[in-house]
C-alpha cells in the first residue's frame, strides 16, 4: 500500500505520520527520531533505514514552495525498506522537512493551476532559508534548522547529500557539488520515460560546466558568478558544500510541477544579449508596478512585521541588481534553451513578491489588494500562457525525483568506492 496521499502533496504532518506508521512496522530496520526543533518550535525529524557506516541523507523541504519532495522522500523511503538490493552496504537517512515553519505558510496542496499556486505562495527570505543562510548570515547567526542539518551531517559523514527541489513551470535538472560519473544517462532515460523535460540551460546554473543534458557541476571555489549582483546565492556557501569536509557530494534534484519545452531546446538563440536586456526592461517594469502597491499600502502596514511580508520585500531587492546583470554582462548561455530559463525566472520574481504580498493584505484587509489580486492573476495567466503549460502528474513528478536518487546513489557510491 503507497505511502502517498492521492492527488496531492502531503502535509509535514502526514510525511511524519507516514515515516512514524513505517518505522513501527520495521522496527529492526527503521527508526524514527527529532533531531531539533523549528525557529518557531515545530520538531525537525529524521528517518533512518539501515546501519551502515556508508550513508545517504536525503532532503526534503528546504523550500516551502516545493513540495514534491516530501512525497518523493516518502516513495524512497519505502523501496528502500522493501528492496534489500538498495540497502545493500548502505544506510538511508531521510529529513523529512528541513523548513516546517515555511511549509506552514505554504498552503497550495493541490494546486490547480498556476493562479491557485500562487495564492498559497510562500517562500522565505535568503537569510530564512536552512540551506541558504550559511551564504549571507555568520555563523552564530544561523538558524536552528541549519543547526540541525549540518550537525545531522557531521553525525553522518554521508558519502552523498540528495537535496529534494523543484520549480513551478519549466523543466527537470540537477546540480552537483561534484561530478557523478555515469549519472546524465539514467536521469536523461527517465525524464524521457515521463515526458518531463530536461532544462538545459537553468539559469540556476549559469555557466556551470556540465556532463550531460540537465546536469550541471558547480564551479570550482574561485570562478566567477554568472549574476555578479547576487553573491548571496553562491552554493559554494549553502550547506551543499558542508558534506564536502567528509569526502562527501551534493545532488540536487529539480523536477517541474507544470512542464514546458521551452526550457528544453537546444538550438542557438539568434540574438541571447539583446533578449536578456528585454527580459531585464521587463523585469524592472513588473517589479515597478509591485512597489508601488507596497509604497501605497506601506503607511497602512506600520507595525506589520512576519515573514509573508519579509520575503516579499527580499525579492523585491534582488531585482535592481539581477536586471543590471542580464543588461550589462554577457549572457552565460546562448541557447534557446537557457534564454527561455531566464524570461521565467524574470516572470517568477516580481509574481512571488506580488503574491505574498497579496496574502499581507488580505490579511490586513487593506484597500490596496484588488489592485495586486489583477495583477497575480494577469500575471500567473500570461506565465501559463507563454510557456504552454502543462501539468505534469503527481507520479511523474515523484517517480522521476526518485529514480534520480538511486541512480545518484549508485553512481556515487560505485566513484567512492
Amino acid at each position: 500500500m503507497s505511502l502517498l496521499p492521492e492527488l496531492r502533496y502531503p502535509t509535514v504532518t502526514e510525511i511524519v505520520a507516514s515515516a512514524r506508521a513505517l518505522a513501527a512496522q520495521h522496527p529492526g530496520l527503521c527508526a524514527l527520531r527529532q533531531i531539533g526543533v523549528s525557529r518557531a518550535g515545530r520538531p525537525l525529524h529524521l528517518l533512518s533505514v539501515g546501519r551502515a557506516r556508508r550513508a545517504v541523507l536525503v532532503v526534503a523541504g528546504a523550500h516551502a514552495n516545493e513540495p514534491t519532495g516530501g512525497s518523493t522522500l516518502l516513495t524512497v523511503a519505502e523501496r528502500v525498506v522493501h528492496e534489500r538490493q538498495l540497502r545493500s552496504g548502505i544506510s538511508w537517512h531521510f529529513l523529512l522537512c528541513a523548513d516546517p515553519d515555511g511549509a506552514s505558510l505554504h498552503v497550495t496542496p493541490a494546486p490547480r493551476s498556476l493562479l491557485d499556486y500562487h495564492l498559497g505562495f510562500f517562500r522565505p527570505a535568503g537569510p530564512e532559508q536552512p540551506e541558504w543562510s550559511p551564504a549571507v548570515l555568520p555563523p552564530d547567526r544561523l538558524p536552528p534548522e541549519t543547526l540541525a542539518l549540518t550537525g545531522v551531517i557531521d553525525e553522518l559523514r554521508p558519502y552523498l547529500q540528495v537535496t529534494l527541489h523543484g520549480t513551478d513551470l519549466g523543466g527537470s535538472w540537477v546540480q552537483l557539488t561534484k561530478e557523478i560519473p555515469g549519472l546524465a544517462e539514467p536521469f536523461a532515460k527517465s525524464a524521457a520515460e515521463l515526458h518531463i523535460p530536461v532544462e538545459t540551460g537553468a539559469s540556476d546554473a549559469a555557466g556551470w560546466p556540465t556532463t550531460g543534458p540537465g546536469v550541471h557541476v558547480m564551479p570550482a571555489a574561485g570562478a566567477g558568478l554568472a549574476y555578479p549582483s547576487l553573491p548571496a546565492d553562491d552554493a559554494r556557501h549553502s550547506t551543499w558544500y558542508h558534506v564536502h569536509r567528509y569526502g562527501g557530494l551534493t545532488a540536487v534534484v529539480e523536477v517541474p510541477m507544470w512542464a514546458s519545452d521551452l526550457v528544453d531546446d537546444p538550438a542557438p538563440h539568434p540574438a541571447p544579449a539583446a533578449a536578456m536586456r528585454r527580459l531585464a526592461g521587463r523585469l524592472l517594469r513588473d517589479t515597478l508596478q509591485v512597489e508601488r502597491v507596497l509604497s501605497d499600502a506601506s503607511p497602512r502596514l506600520d507595525g506589520v512585521d512576519g515573514p509573508l511580508l519579509r520575503a516579499a520585500r527580499w525579492a523585491l531587492e534582488l531585482v535592481p541588481g539581477l536586471a543590471a546583470d542580464w543588461t550589462y554582462t554577457p549572457p552565460a548561455g546562448h541557447t534557446m534553451a537557457y534564454v527561455g530559463s531566464v524570461d521565467a525566472f524574470a516572470r517568477r520574481l516580481p509574481l512571488r513578491a506580488a503574491a505574498m504580498l497579496l496574502r499581507v493584505l488580505h490579511e490586513t484587509d487593506d484597500r490596496a489588494a484588488p489592485r495586486l489580486e489583477r495583477l497575480v492573476a494577469t500575471w500567473s495567466e500570461a506565465f501559463a500562457d507563454r510557456f504552454r503549460a502543462r501539468w505534469v502528474p503527481l507520479e511523474h513528478q515523484v517517480e522521476h525525483q526518485a529514480r534520480t536518487v538511486f541512480a545518484a546513489a549508485l553512481h556515487a557510491r560505485d566513484q567512492s568506492a
